[in-house]
C-alpha cells in the first residue's frame, strides 16, 4: 500500500510534472508538485516499508539541504526550503544508507531562487526564459541594471538569459545566470546594498566612462575576510556573468565577503580601476563589516593578469595610496609570465586545451614564484578550453575549493 509524504516548500512559483525513480524501480518514489494557494507542496508516493526506517533526502545546488527520517506511523513530514535550485530527492535505507533511487531532478526549478521566508513580497524570480533587457531595467537595480552585462553589446548575444553567449567564454550555465540574478534582485528588493560606485560624481562627470564601472556586492559573514574577483573578456569587455559573479556568490556561500568588479576595458583603465576598488574596500572596511586583512584578488583570462600584476606591484604604482598587498591571487587561464619577485601566493588553474592561454606558461611561471620562495600552485585540466568559469560539470569542477583551501593557508 503507497504511503503519502508531503514536503511543503513555502515556493511560490512552481515547475516541473510527476516524475518517477530510474528505470528499473519505476513504483518505488513517485513525486508530483502541488499548488496550494502561494505554497508549493511535494506528494511523495512509495512502496517501500515504512517500518524500514526511510530516510529522505533533498539535495540542491550540489549540496544536502536536510535529511528527515519518516515518521513509521503516518510518513508525514515537514521540510523548509531556504533557496532550491537544483531539487532532487533520494530515498535512503537505513541498514546501508544506499540511495534506492534518484526519484526527481526538477530542473526547471533552476530558473527560481526560490524564496526564503522572508523574501520581499514584491519579489518575482528570473527565469531561463526572462529577457536578459528585461533583468537590466528590472526597477530593483536602478541605474546599475545595465552593468549587470556588458557594456561593450559587441561581445555577448542572446535574447533570453538562458540563450546568454560570452565572447571567448566556454560552459555558461544557465542555471548559475539566473541564481546569480535572482540573489540580486531578492537582495536589493530587501534593501541590501548591493552595488558600490568606486568613483565620485565630480570624477564621473570628469570622465564619463567612469560610470560603467563598479563594485557588486556579495554578502558573506559579518566580518569575514574578503576578495575582489575580475572577470575576463581580453580588455575588450567585462564578462562578469560568468567570470566573476558566479566565483564571488560561490566565495559568500563560504562565508566570504565578495565583491565583483566592473572596470572600464583597456589596461590602464582596468588596473586604475582595480587599484581604486582595492582603496574603496579599505576606506570602508567598517561600514562594509568586512576584514580587508589577507584580502585575495581573483581573476580569470584578462582579470587574472590584472588579479597577477596589482598583487605585484600594489596600489600605488596605479595612482593611488599605498595599500596592503593581497594575501593571495587566485587566477584562472591566462598567459600572463612575468615574476618580479614580489607576487603574493598564487594559485592558477587551466586546462590543456585553452588556445589563448598556454598551461605551459602557467606552469612554468607558477614554479619560478615557488623558487623565489613563495606559496604557489597550479592544477592542469585535461581537456578543457578557455574560459571555463566554475567549472560546473566537468573535469574542473570543485577547483573554487582547492583555492580557497590555498587561501586560507596563506592568511596570517
Amino acid at each position: 500500500m503507497k504511503k503519502l509524504i508531503s514536503l511543503l516548500l513555502g515556493i511560490s512559483v512552481v515547475f516541473g510534472s510527476v516524475s518517477a525513480c530510474a528505470a528499473g524501480e519505476d513504483d518505488i518514489l513517485k513525486v508530483t508538485p502541488v499548488i496550494s494557494g502561494s505554497t508549493l507542496s511535494y506528494s511523495v508516493q512509495t512502496d517501500l516499508d515504512m517500518n524500514d526506517a526511510l530516510l529522505l533526502s533533498a539535495l540542491y545546488d550540489e549540496g544536502v539541504l536536510s535529511a528527515v527520517k519518516i515518521n513509521a506511523s503516518d510518513g508525514e513530514f515537514e521540510m523548509k526550503s531556504g533557496r532550491s535550485y537544483k531539487l532532487k530527492i533520494f530515498a535512503w535505507k537505513k541498514a546501508n544508507l544506499k540511495p534506492l533511487c534518484n526519484a526527481v531532478s526538477f530542473d526547471d526549478l533552476t530558473a527560481n531562487n526560490a524564496p526564503d521566508s522572508d523574501t520581499p513580497a514584491d519579489f518575482e524570480p528570473f527565469t531561463r526564459n526572462t529577457k536578459i533587457s528585461d533583468v537590466m531595467s528590472d526597477p530593483a537595480f536602478g541605474d546599475y541594471g545595465r552593468l549587470l552585462f556588458p557594456v561593450n553589446t559587441g561581445y555577448w548575444s542572446g535574447d533570453t538569459l538562458e540563450d546568454l553567449r560570452l565572447t571567448w567564454y566556454n560552459y555558461i550555465n544557465p542555471d548559475k545566470t539566473v541564481e546569480i540574478v535572482n540573489y540580486m534582485k531578492e537582495n536589493a528588493l530587501k534593501g541590501n546594498t548591493i552595488f558600490y560606485d568606486i568613483y565620485s560624481e565630480t570624477e564621473k562627470a570628469a570622465d564619463s566612462a567612469k560610470r560603467d564601472t563598479g563594485l557588486f556586492f556579495f554578502r558573506g559573514e559579518k566580518n569575514a575576510k574578503t576578495a575582489i574577483c575580475n572577470a575576463g573578456g581580453g580588455f575588450s569587455y567585462v564578462g562578469a556573468m560568468h567570470d566573476s559573479f558566479p566565483h564571488a556568490l560561490e566565495l559568500s556561500k563560504m562565508g566570504y565577503n565578495a565583491f565583483a568588479l566592473i572596470y572600464r576595458p583597456g589596461w590602464d583603465t582596468a588596473m586604475e580601476d582595480l587599484a581604486r576598488a582595492i582603496a574603496f574596500i579599505h576606506d570602508h572596511a567598517a561600514e562594509l563589516e568586512i576584514d580587508v586583512d589577507d584580502y585575495s584578488l581573483w581573476g580569470g583570462s584578462a582579470g587574472a593578469r590584472m588579479a597577477a600584476d596589482l598583487g605585484s606591484y600594489g596600489t600605488k604604482y596605479y595612482g593611488e595610496a599605498e595599500y596592503p598587498k593581497a594575501g593571495a591571487v587566485i587566477m584562472q587561464y591566462t598567459g600572463h609570465s612575468e615574476v618580479t619577485g614580489n607576487e603574493p601566493p598564487t594559485y592558477n588553474c587551466v586546462g590543456t586545451s585553452d588556445g589563448i592561454a598556454s598551461y605551459r606558461t602557467m606552469e612554468n611561471r607558477i614554479e619560478r614564484i615557488k623558487a623565489n620562495g613563495t606559496d604557489a600552485m597550479i592544477e592542469v585540466f585535461d581537456g578543457l578550453p578557455h574560459g571555463f568559469g566554475l567549472g560546473q560539470g566537468t573535469v574542473a569542477e570543485g577547483w573554487i575549493n582547492n583555492a580557497v583551501e590555498f587561501w586560507e593557508r596563506n592568511m596570517k
